[in-house]
């Protein structure tokens, strides 16, 4: 959500630097573009575009812009419409900036600008930092015009910002959002900023995260970070960053190619923490031992969306293999209330990209309660939310350019199944023995993943029932009802299909009103111990005219009555752990129809990878 790029040189013409810093950037969702640099004539040339990247590329070719300092930005709106004038970056007079994040009291210092004679533009909170900070700069230098701006305005953000008075300096600034470093390794007199260090993965390694309040000023051959009006220094990092394999090969969509990389993903995760139940507590950090672990008592986990289902799910696992009371939280929600914490409590935050704000907010608020212990699971090494975790479980998926998450889901499961069973170990609640078992069953867990592929020309034909449909409802029980909510999303969030999941026994409490020929209902029904609860709550829906579509394995052949299509899969080889394999044909399913109905697959619309603003 939201990109920034920022480059200055001394002699090199960083335009292609700056396009190459958002390309890498478009996996986190957009809705347009622009770039401005200092030209030759110390003025600014600014391109800006509603749409992708490559519309902003071939404009930016076609005036011929370059210079040696500039900034660049992908934009996701949040006030004010997609279009070109409400594109970053913003100019005012001879300042520019973008800007990622949210300005709080923006109508406030609109109405102090209007009276200072500043126009507006765009429909933006961001073009008020411009005005603000050219008002300050008129009798200040940059860097003290936009310490003094950024006293004034409230909110979660980052800016970056340049200057025609001062050709050779970029100022950014982290207030809560996150801004990275890139420091020249190359001997290139070029220093760069960015919103994420993937951006700057072609032009160096070497890069420092900015904290929150940090003010940066930045040249050719130097920086220097304040914090609190005083100069201090950041810890210089390597990055360990891998894009991977990012062509789409055989695949027509990232999505598609994510989805069918999760066999490897989830071996490859499983195997960076060890088959062997007795290493099982080492293996996941060096940190904390079992002595640590052995004092929790309660679990909370935090999460959004997809991060918040995979939370919902491993509930099932902490409770049954670890013993332990565990209660799961929506980020965005927990921060705001007045929260009672139990003793001894661990708290796990769960995000994919490591920059969810609401879930950093959250863990930051649950760290002023004083809980035992940390825990962040991510997929990102390099993110801000493993600055502020204690711990940080890395899942092993690689990159996922996809909007809608897939692999990064699963291997997170994974992770936070790993890590029940080193509590259970910990706390002694299951035998080494019975631990390795749980273990030997997750193992097997990749393999039983590329099985579920066998049935994919099957769901790919079970996709054609939908390319019309305007609702769906998605019914699970137990562990699996958490697996009917990731699968309603996804549908929702490719399709456009309104998606909602429930458990299948609140049918009666509501949701049967809505059955009728016109409403499909998805079930998850594997064969356990709820399955003949399962069955019954799909009678209620038959006998109302609904048309069923059941994903069940190959010991469920009961359905076979009118008005039911079902999909059978392989026989549950993995136990407590099948969650985790009856997620693959919901997002197959999902993806199928996506792709029938035309959607973007891959961007779906007002959606972004990374939520960087609350």
């Amino acid at each position: 959500m939201c990109g920034i790029v920022g480059a200055v040189s001394k002699n090199t013409d960083i335009v292609q630097h700056l396009l190459e810093g958002l390309n890498s950037l478009e996996y986190r969702g957009y809705d347009s573009a622009g770039i401005a640099v200092i030209n030759s004539n110390q003025t600014f040339s600014q391109c800006r575009t509603q749409g992708r990247i490559f519309e902003l590329i071939s404009k930016v070719r076609e005036q011929e812009i370059t210079g040696n300092c500039g900034i660049a930005h992908t934009r996701w709106a949040t006030h004010g419409e997609p279009s070109e004038i409400n594109a970053h970056p913003h100019i005012s007079s001879d300042i520019s900036i973008v800007h990622n994040g949210i300005i709080e009291n923006h109508l406030e210092l609109q109405i102090k600008l209007d009276k200072l004679g500043y126009q507006f533009n765009s429909q933006t909170d961001s073009e008020v930092i411009a005005h603000l900070i050219h008002f300050f700069h008129q009798k200040l230098d940059l860097l003290s015009a936009v310490t003094k701006a950024v006293e004034e305005l409230q909110g979660i953000f980052a800016i970056v910002v340049i200057s025609q008075k001062q050709p050779q300096k970029i100022i950014g600034v982290s207030n809560g959002a996150p801004l990275v470093i890139g420091i020249d390794q190359n001997q290139n007199n070029i220093n760069y900023l960015a919103s994420d260090l993937g951006a700057l993965i072609n032009f160096t390694k070497k890069y420092i995260r900015l904290q929150n309040g940090d003010i940066v000023e930045l040249e050719p051959e130097s920086f220097n970070i304040y914090a609190d009006g005083q100069k201090c220094e950041r810890e210089i990092r390597i990055s360990e960053f891998n894009p991977g394999n990012i062509n789409l090969g055989e695949y027509h969509h990232y999505m598609q190619k994510e989805i069918y990389e999760q066999p490897l993903a989830l071996a490859q995760t499983i195997e960076y923490y060890g088959f062997d139940a007795k290493q099982l507590v080492s293996s996941i950090d060096n940190r904390i031992n079992q002595e640590i672990l052995s004092k929790i008592e309660n679990i909370i986990i935090i999460g959004c969306g997809t991060s918040y289902h995979a939370g919902l799910t491993a509930k099932y696992w902490f409770e049954q293999i670890s013993r332990l009371p565990c209660s799961v939280e929506i980020a965005s929600e927990y921060r705001y209330r007045d929260i009672v914490l139990p003793k001894n409590t661990l708290i796990i935050v769960i995000s994919q990209s490591g920059e969810t704000a609401d879930t950093i907010s959250a863990l930051n608020y649950t760290k002023e309660l004083n809980p035992l212990l940390t825990i962040a699971i991510t997929n990102v090494a390099h993110s801000a939310i493993v600055d502020h975790a204690f711990i940080t479980l890395l899942t092993r998926a690689g990159i996922e350019i996809g909007v809608a998450s897939t692999k990064a889901f699963t291997t997170q499961l994974s992770v936070l199944a790993i890590l029940a069973i080193a509590l259970a170990i910990a706390k002694k609640s299951i035998t080494e023995i019975i631990a390795q078992d749980f273990l030997n069953k997750l193992i097997q867990v990749p393999q039983a993943v590329k099985e579920v592929f066998n049935i994919s020309d099957q769901i790919e034909e079970l996709a054609k029932d939908f390319i019309e449909a305007n609702h769906a409802l998605f019914l699970g029980r137990g562990i699996h009802y958490p697996i009917a909510l990731e699968g309603a999303l996804k549908l929702k969030e490719i399709s456009y299909i309104h998606a909602e999941a429930y458990p299948a026994g609140e049918l009666k409490h509501g949701p049967l009103a809505l059955i009728d020929k016109n409403m499909p209902v998805i079930a998850v029904a594997p064969n356990d111990s709820l399955l003949i609860k399962l069955l019954a709550n799909l009678e209620e829906v038959r006998a109302r005219g609904g048309k069923l579509y059941v994903f069940s394995e190959s010991q469920v052949n009961s359905i076979k009555k009118d008005n039911v299509k079902n999909i059978l899969m392989g026989e549950n080889k993995v136990g407590i752990f099948s969650p985790i394999i009856n997620t693959i044909p919901l997002q197959l399913f999902a993806y199928f129809i996506a792709v029938l109905r035309g959607t973007d697959v891959d961007h779906p619309r007002n959606l972004a990878k990374s939520v960087t603003v609350e």
